[in-house]
C-alpha cells in the first residue's frame, strides 16, 4: 500500500510541475490568502482523483469533451472579467465576518475552477492508470497530495512575489492567466 501511495504521489507531483495548475494556483495566490487557495486545491484535487479513481474511464467517456471545454472556457473567461473589475480597496480586512464570507467566496471558486481545469487532463488519466494495477485508496490519497503540493509550491512562490508587486500588477497578471486558459478552453473545445 506504500507503494502505491509514494507512486501516485511523485508521479502526479512531477506531472504538475510546470502544468497548467501551477500557473493557476500562481494566479489565484496573487490575488487571494494562500489557505483558502490551498484549501479550493486540495478539495478539487481530493474530489476529481477520487472520481477518477473510483468510476475509471467511463466517467470520462460519459461527458462530451467538448461541451466541458466550452463551459470551462467560459467560466474562465468570467474568473478574468472578475478579476479585472474586482476591486477589494475599499474592504474593510479588519472585519471578520465579511473576511470568512471572501474565503469561503474564494475557496468555492478555486475548488470550481482546479476541478473544471483538470478535467481530463494527464494527471486525472494518470491516476486512472494507476487505480486500475495498484490498491485505489493509496493511489487517490497519493495522487490528492502530489497534486496539493506543488499547487502549495506555486502559491508560495507567488505569495514571496506577490510581496515585491503592487497589488495593480498582481491584478491584471491573475486576470491575464484567467482570460488566456479560457481562451485556450474555448479554442480546444471548439477544434474538437
Amino acid at each position: 500500500m506504500l507503494e502505491a501511495f509514494l507512486a501516485s504521489f511523485g508521479l502526479v507531483f512531477l506531472a504538475e510541475l510546470g502544468d497548467k495548475s501551477m500557473v493557476l494556483a500562481i494566479a489565484f495566490a496573487a490575488r487571494y490568502r494562500p489557505w483558502p487557495v490551498l484549501g479550493g486545491i486540495a478539495i478539487a484535487a481530493f474530489t476529481m482523483l477520487g472520481l477518477s479513481t473510483l468510476l475509471g474511464a467511463a466517467l470520462g467517456a460519459a461527458l462530451p469533451e467538448r461541451a466541458v471545454a466550452i463551459a470551462g472556457g467560459l467560466i474562465f473567461l468570467g474568473f478574468g472579467i472578475w478579476t479585472l473589475v474586482d476591486d477589494d480597496d475599499d474592504d474593510d480586512d479588519d472585519d471578520d465576518e465579511d473576511a470568512g464570507l471572501r474565503s469561503t467566496s474564494v475557496l468555492l471558486g478555486v475548488t470550481l475552477a482546479f476541478l473544471i481545469a483538470e478535467f481530463g487532463d494527464k494527471t486525472m488519466l494518470a491516476t486512472l492508470t494507476l487505480a486500475g494495477t495498484q490498491p485505489p485508496v493509496p493511489t487517490w490519497i497519493g495522487a490528492s497530495l502530489g497534486m496539493t503540493a506543488a499547487s502549495g509550491i506555486a502559491i508560495a512562490v507567488a505569495t514571496l512575489v506577490g510581496r515585491q508587486l503592487n497589488e495593480r500588477v498582481l491584478r491584471l497578471v491573475a486576470a491575464g492567466a484567467f482570460l488566456l486558459f479560457g481562451v485556450l478552453l474555448l479554442l480546444g473545445g471548439i477544434r474538437a
